[in-house]
């Protein structure tokens, strides 16, 4: 199988998948019908390429070995990993799907990056070989993050998802292979549940974006980097472990803390919501935040490397 990655739609997620292939010395041949889309491809990857040289390029790692094309046909090509990031419409990703679906070879692996949609919705209008497309979420930035989403569908068959997990681990990947399809896989339901109770108190008047994003930084953020949600609250049991906390704490689950719902985003808390996060950016650019989030990134895989390093996919490059 060649070490060639396909990939259609370069918006920030796609241009991520692009950079993170360059560094671990793929070919990438990329397809997006904007005619800016070469030019805001080429900034992207030279705003990455230093946070990846810092992390380790692998023998042959060369941002010249992106092509782009004129056509999806030819950008699938000789694939065997294709990377859809198109726009999050359903019609749209089953469309353009279907059209990759058939134009690839039948042994190619097609993931989409959807954020949200079931791997069974997404097939329903392939007919060559339906079950090789499934979800691959990734997380931004791609290019340093190595977690990557794998949900099958109702056609997957296991050895299809052990093929796409053997792929992405090619790419410094660490695959997660979601055990049954949901909309909006693992971490994205987190951090949406996280994102709609931040709402809630912004809208309220209880903190500001600045504050909340404080209390994640220097709280309850450094533990989870290391040791997520369950690892970090077996650990407030003491002795007992989890089975203590649960007793202790357990009871103040039923306790009406936390809003599921979503708030209404009006006028008034979009503009709370926007002026807050003008505020801390204070003047600097996207690119300038993208860089020191890089930054930051780059040391923290390192710790993270240093204190799991048995974790699988996480030896070496990630």
């Amino acid at each position: 199988m060649s070490h060639q990655l396909s990939v259609i739609g370069t918006g920030v997620i796609g241009n991520g998948w692009i950079a993170r292939a360059l560094a671990n010395g793929w070919d990438v041949v990329a397809f997006d019908p904007d005619p800016a889309a070469k030019a805001r491809t080429r900034a992207f990857v030279d705003n990455a390429w230093p946070s990846l040289q810092r992390r380790g390029l692998a023998e042959g790692a060369d941002p010249a070995r992106l092509t782009f094309v004129e056509s999806l046909e030819a950008a699938v090509a000789g694939a065997g990993l294709i990377q859809e990031n198109v726009p999050e419409r359903l019609a749209l990703k089953r469309e353009i799907l279907a059209a990759i679906d058939a134009a690839a070879a039948p042994d190619a692996i097609i993931g989409s990056s959807t954020s949200g949609f079931k791997p069974s919705d997404l097939q329903q209008a392939c007919t060559n070989a339906p079950g090789r497309v499934i979800v691959a979420h990734p997380f931004n930035p791609v290019y340093l993050l190595p977690l990557v989403e794998l949900v099958g569908g109702e056609v997957t068959q296991p050895g299809q998802i052990e093929q796409a997990q053997a792929r992405y681990r090619e790419l410094a990947m660490r695959p997660l292979v979601v055990r049954r399809e949901i909309e909006g896989h693992i971490a994205d339901r987190l951090m949406e549940a996280l994102w709609r109770e931040a709402l809630h108190l912004v809208n309220d008047g209880v903190a500001t974006t600045e504050e909340i994003d404080a209390a994640v930084i220097y709280g309850c953020g450094l533990r989870w980097s290391l040791m997520g949600t369950f690892l970090t609250f077996h650990l407030a049991g003491g002795d007992a472990g989890m089975r203590h906390m649960l007793e202790q704490f357990g009871p103040a689950l039923k306790l009406p803390w936390t809003k599921l719902e979503a708030p209404e985003l009006t006028n008034e808390l979009i503009d709370k919501v926007v002026e807050g996060c003008e505020h801390q950016a204070a003047g600097r650019s996207v690119a300038e935040l993208d860089r020191r989030r890089d930054d930051f990134l780059v040391e923290m895989l390192d710790l993270v490397q240093k204190y799991w390093p048995e974790a699988e996919g996480l030896e070496g490059r990630i």
